[in-house]
């Protein structure tokens, strides 16, 4: 998200827009295109608010993923496609989520959908199914069929929000709604996406976000372009989350350009 009421409290942002977010940051995990399909003007207004060089990475609308799980939805996805036209620079990657009940035996219809796919952008696929985590010949055939279409699999590290012993409130239903799966690190296209959910604690978040720094210097190295999102059960603390992985990035490996927080704004 690029907006949240206690980021202006705590004077994150002089407002909470996304002009704003995009002083600090330079993308986003647009979880607004799943839900609804916005018009062309709002997204042309979205692409005008940020600067050069920032990158939405919009999710398929869910009608295409989760209500018709692929099948017939040429019509809607080159509508969905055309409101991206002309904006190719500030598109980081359209990503793909499908269902937990989108297994093995729909493979065929990835495979088709991603073949009819322009050229114009970098797509990733999340998947949720537990048999795409267990190394077994699902997942080979899954990551092989990326791999083909140079395609990214994109990531969901939950380990830190289920390590919390806290199952009420916002936590439970946080809980309840991301997928406990495997950390199966794999780039299968040049834009590798990890989704982190952390820990309701901040602090508690050193020891799984440590193996992920020395992951995207890896990447970067091999000159992938890496996007991590960050997520919190109450994402009004996501930014500090961020800020934390900043923190301690090694330097030595890869020298980043990183925008930081102001001391006024450190929770940690």
């Amino acid at each position: 998200m690029w907006q949240h009421p206690f980021w202006a409290k705590q004077g994150f942002v002089k407002n909470s827009t996304l002009s704003e977010y995009a002083r600090t940051f330079n993308s986003v995990e647009g979880n607004t295109t799943f839900y609804q399909v916005p018009s062309r003007e709002q997204m042309t207004r979205w692409m005008e608010a940020v600067p050069d060089g920032f990158q939405f990475c919009f999710k398929f609308h869910q009608h295409i993923s989760h209500q018709k799980l692929l099948v017939d939805v040429a019509a809607e996805t080159h509508d969905f496609l055309q409101l991206f036209a002309g904006f190719k620079e500030k598109l980081g990657c359209l990503m793909l989520q499908l269902p937990a009940h989108f297994g093995p035996e729909h493979l065929s219809r990835l495979s088709a959908f991603l073949q009819h796919l322009p050229e114009d952008f970098h797509y990733g696929v999340e998947v949720r199914h537990p048999a795409f985590f267990q190394k077994g010949e699902a997942e080979i055939a899954l990551n092989r069929l990326l791999m083909e279409q140079d395609v990214n699999r994109v990531i969901m590290d939950t380990r830190g929000l289920f390590a919390s012993e806290k199952n009420s409130g916002l936590i439970a239903e946080v809980k309840q709604k991301k997928p406990r799966v495997p950390v199966n690190v794999i780039a299968t296209g040049n834009r590798p996406v990890v989704r982190f959910v952390g820990h309701p604690e901040l602090a508690q978040n050193q020891a799984f976000l440590n193996p992920w720094r020395a992951k995207l210097a890896s990447w970067i190295q091999e000159g992938k372009q890496p996007f991590m999102f960050f997520h919190m059960p109450d994402n009004g603390l996501a930014p500090w989350l961020a800020q934390q992985f900043f923190n301690h990035w090694p330097q030595a490996q890869v020298k980043l350009d990183l925008p930081s927080l102001s001391e006024q704004t450190t929770l940690f």
